[in-house]
């Protein structure tokens, strides 16, 4: 009777070996059209982790909860073939594999049924090496001096482990990472657990949020950790010794920041937040990995600002494909602005009056602000700051009350989602009561600087 059940549980989960279909090996984004993958989505990851900081060794095991979008007869993930794989399991049997330079092609012995959860293990091992992104910086597995500074937008979670790494396919995480007692290993969401064992700990941390894969980060070094609740946040901080002096009080800098923000975009959606400042000074930039940004150095008022607004604009709600970017770069600087203004560092107009001023015939005018024009130009200024000019003057047409209204409904309606500009137009007009077509396809669409 057992053995007839099994049977029966088993037929439910797959499908003959000569149906089915493989799942697009692209999520379909014209930026990263290697990103991502099709005929699944991956609802968890548990990582299991183990580096050496010394040797650049990683080993990994990585199981996915996942479900099935269509009948499956094999399935890609995105991984970089710096890591080697020994062994793939699709629900507790052997599965083929191949790997090719960013992808891992996995072939059940049965195709997977529609509408099914199914689980992936995937064992690996390696010397993660980081990427050049198209525009110049390094992403992904960056290492330093004592471990690795792992910032991954855009590309950089293939360097690491496997997954569906566009940013439509968000997931919960859990990190266990052992690495040697003299180091620490930092991720995202909360410590739930630290044990050593002879000369080496594990760290275990959790994230409860769904979380896009660029958004993630395990980052490895000799590190200070406060852990302690302020105001009404956990804040969990890792300084790097060498940049202690000038982080202090640096854990007590959020809450205000957060508590500000909280009332004009609705309340802060993590469990944690907190930071990591890594001395990376090869690096070149902070990111807003998930509930605890990353900085190569300690970050000032509004590099503060701007990757505590990140949590709402970008890491809460998500752009559907890279060329919205503006819609966490643009409000994440207006933010900043916002920030600066309330504690008297710059004044709100003045930082659009600035923005404003660069000539009409400069390059920054040149692209639409919505579309930058491909991968090497998401980071430039246009896309922050006409970004963030395009919000302002929003705000004027509309008054405060409807633009306020819009960015709360904004991060209340697509929490822990994915959305795209034109879904910012449609709430935009629905709260506001305007045609708002014509100010948008100047600030948004079209090339040239717009008259005010």
């Amino acid at each position: 009777m057992k053995r007839s059940l099994a049977l029966a549980a088993a037929a439910l989960l797959t499908v003959s070996a000569s149906s089915g279909a493989p799942g697009d090996p692209s999520g379909g984004d014209p930026y990263f059209p290697g990103q991502g993958n099709g005929g699944y989505d991956a609802g968890h990851y548990d990582l299991v982790l183990d580096y050496s900081p010394s040797s650049n060794v990683l080993n990994g095991i990585a199981t996915i909860k996942a479900r099935t979008t269509q009948e499956l007869s094999r399935f890609n993930l995105d991984l970089t073939a710096d890591l080697d794989v020994s062994k793939v399991t699709v629900n507790d049997a052997p599965a083929a594999f191949s790997q090719g330079r960013t992808e891992l092609v996995v072939t059940p012995t049965a195709a997977l049924a529609s509408g099914r959860a199914f689980t992936i293990v995937v064992e690996y091992q390696g010397r993660p090496k980081h990427v050049v992104d198209p525009d110049g910086s390094r992403g992904g597995w960056i290492r330093t001096s004592d471990g690795v500074f792992n910032a991954n937008e855009p590309q950089g979670a293939m360097t690491w482990y496997p997954g569906n790494h566009h940013m439509t396919d968000k997931a919960t995480y859990r990190f266990t990472v052992t690495v040697p007692s003299t180091r620490m290993a930092v991720a995202n969401g909360d410590l739930t657990s630290r044990k050593t064992t002879g000369d080496r700990t594990t760290y275990v941390w959790d994230v409860k949020e769904p979380m896009a894969g660029y958004l993630a980060t395990v980052t490895v070094g000799k590190f200070k950790l406060t852990d302690t609740r302020i105001g009404k946040y956990r804040t969990i901080v890792a300084v790097d010794p060498k940049l202690a002096d000038e982080a202090v009080n640096l854990a007590e800098r959020h809450a205000p920041v957060l508590d500000y923000f909280a009332s004009l975009f609705g309340p802060y959606p993590f469990s944690s937040t907190g930071a990591i400042v890594d001395h990376a000074p090869n690096v070149g930039y902070a990111l807003e990995t998930q509930s605890r940004p990353i900085y190569d150095e300690v970050p000032s008022e509004w590099l503060l600002a701007h990757e505590l607004a990140h949590q709402w604009f970008g890491d809460s709600v998500t752009p559907s494909r890279w060329q919205h970017i503006w819609l966490n770069e643009g409000f994440a600087t207006y933010a900043d602005w916002l920030w600066q203004d309330k504690i008297g560092e710059r004044g709100l107009q003045t930082s659009f009056d600035t923005a404003y001023a660069i000539p009409a015939k400069d390059a920054f005018w040149k692209t639409p602000t919505a579309d930058p024009g491909g991968p090497a130009a998401l980071f430039h200024d246009r896309v922050y700051n006409r970004g963030a000019m395009t919000l302002h003057v929003l705000r004027s047409k509309v008054g405060d009350t409807a633009f306020f209204q819009i960015l709360r409904t904004w991060t209340a309606e697509h929490k822990y989602g994915n959305a795209d500009t034109r879904a910012f137009i449609a709430l935009s007009e629905r709260i506001s009561g305007h045609d708002l077509s014509d100010f948008f396809a100047d600030w948004l669409f079209k090339p040239g600087k717009p008259a005010l």
